[in-house]
């Protein structure tokens, strides 16, 4: 049984603690109580006042009054319904078109809305900062899925149409993702279209130097072709301040990058350099295995022994690990092509992390201008291809160290919310979500009227 109503106009005037304590702008609380299903139910009302017709100013008559049904965020620990006695007003100048009127108030609420604007504004930060699914934002409302995805759907739609959020950017990042595991049937045949999106994110640095990620926008594909008809979407204007473009080694965003972002400066992502350099190590290690021994590495095999520490850093090693290595290389006079693979791997780590950008860009000449004349095959290969990306990969040095890391950390981002939604089906859904939680939608002007 629910519990008995709490009257708060017992005496004929509002409770103002009880007008503080909700918190509606403008109205007054009549009644609070429990209802069966353990909602806290609200009734309340404006007081009243004179009202101007909105059509021609008369000062209109008023015609009772009617209740609608609204659900707010949840508090106490309890879904929340608020009972909103809405006036009736009725024009008395027979010639007015409107005729009648009735109460409205987007500070509360929105005309025919489910959800109030602060239980909308609840839901967004709840999803954007809590890392909440609509799933279990509806149960806290005591509401449905649709009802609260269609609530906030339309307010995410607005703030993704805000050209402003497209301003101010300088450093720009791309990278892709995978955002569903089945069929690329396309959607109007009843599938979800391609797997890959790409992703455009704004990594530039703020007064400190710091980088803000924010991501702009998800379109289906990954090609510079996508790539290059997103860039030429934006405009003139927006491709003019860019000054850094980071990328990953794929020739298609280079491309794209190449052809609309003429002024900018590509950087090739260190993080990638690295990794190719570290794929040189266990290409070698796998080679020179098969070769002595004939088959793919086994638990007493030497080199297979120190494989996890051939991938770390060499001023991460322990003295253990070392004496490791030295008893690796020791082990057999063909380990020699092993043991120089680790170390050209190690200087490609060193040019990030001297204490200069300048010193560290000496490095990197050096890399370039002696790695294609080694006699590993490996390591000749990765000399020519970083040749190849020189100009990305010596861009580092000269933009103080831009990179694609904040790219990474959205791609981050998407996976953790993806896996909380537990997949998504729709792509406009998806891309709306993804654009609120990675910082791509500024929802001040769109949830605070």
């Amino acid at each position: 049984m629910p519990e008995p109503t709490l009257y708060c106009r017992a005496r004929g005037d509002y409770c103002t603690c009880c007008d503080l304590l909700v918190g509606l702008p403008g109205l007054h609380v009549l009644t609070a109580e429990r209802d069966d299903h353990d909602r806290l139910v609200v009734t309340v009302e404006s007081a009243p006042e004179p009202m101007g017709c909105r059509s021609c100013g008369v000062i209109a008559r008023g015609h009772g009054r009617i209740e609608v049904s609204l659900v707010d965020a949840p508090a106490f620990g309890r879904p929340v319904r608020i009972i909103w006695r809405k006036r009736r007003w009725l024009c008395p100048d027979p010639a007015c078109e409107v005729g009648s009127f009735i109460e409205q108030d987007e500070k509360v609420a929105a005309p025919r809305a489910v959800l109030t604007t602060r239980a909308c504004r609840w839901a967004i930060e709840q999803i954007r900062r809590e890392h909440a699914s609509v799933n279990g934002i509806r149960r806290q409302l005591g509401t449905g899925w649709r009802t609260v995805w269609d609530s906030i759907q339309p307010l995410l739609q607005a703030a993704d149409e805000d050209p402003s959020r497209f301003e101010g950017v300088a450093i720009l990042g791309v990278d892709e993702h995978v955002w569903h595991h089945v069929s690329t049937k396309p959607i109007h045949h009843g599938g979800r279209g391609p797997k890959e999106l790409t992703g455009m994110v704004d990594l530039t640095r703020d007064e400190g130097g710091r980088t803000r990620a924010r991501l702009l926008d998800l379109v289906p594909g990954r090609s510079g072709r996508v790539y290059k008809d997103w860039l030429d979407q934006r405009g003139d204007a927006f491709r003019a301040r860019i000054e850094v473009a980071t990328l990953d080694p794929f020739h298609g965003y280079k491309n794209a990058i190449d052809d609309q972002l003429e002024d900018a400066r590509s950087v090739l992502d260190a993080f990638h350099v690295v990794k190719l350099a570290t794929t040189v190590v266990d290409d070698v290690r796998r080679r020179v295995q098969q070769q002595i021994h004939g088959h793919r590495g086994r638990k007493s095999d030497p080199l297979y022994r120190v494989r996890n520490v051939l991938r770390a850093g060499a001023e991460n090693l322990t003295d253990r690990q070392r004496d490791r290595l030295e008893t690796a290389w020791a082990a057999h006079e063909q380990h020699i092509e092993v043991e120089i693979a680790w170390l050209c791997a190690q200087k490609v780590r060193s040019a990030y992390r001297q204490g200069t950008h300048a010193a560290g860009r000496a490095v990197a000449e050096k890399i370039l201008a002696t790695f294609t004349s080694c006699p590993i095959p490996e390591v000749a290969r990765l000399g020519k291809t970083l040749n190849r990306w020189r100009r990305e990969f010596l861009g580092y040095f000269d933009t103080n160290g831009a990179s694609n890391g904040g790219t990474e950390a959205i791609n981050g981002l998407i996976e953790l919310h993806r896996r909380i939604a537990r997949g998504f089906r729709n792509r406009d859904n998806y891309r709306l979500r993804m654009l609120l939680i990675g910082g791509g939608l500024d929802m001040t002007h769109h949830t605070q009227r």
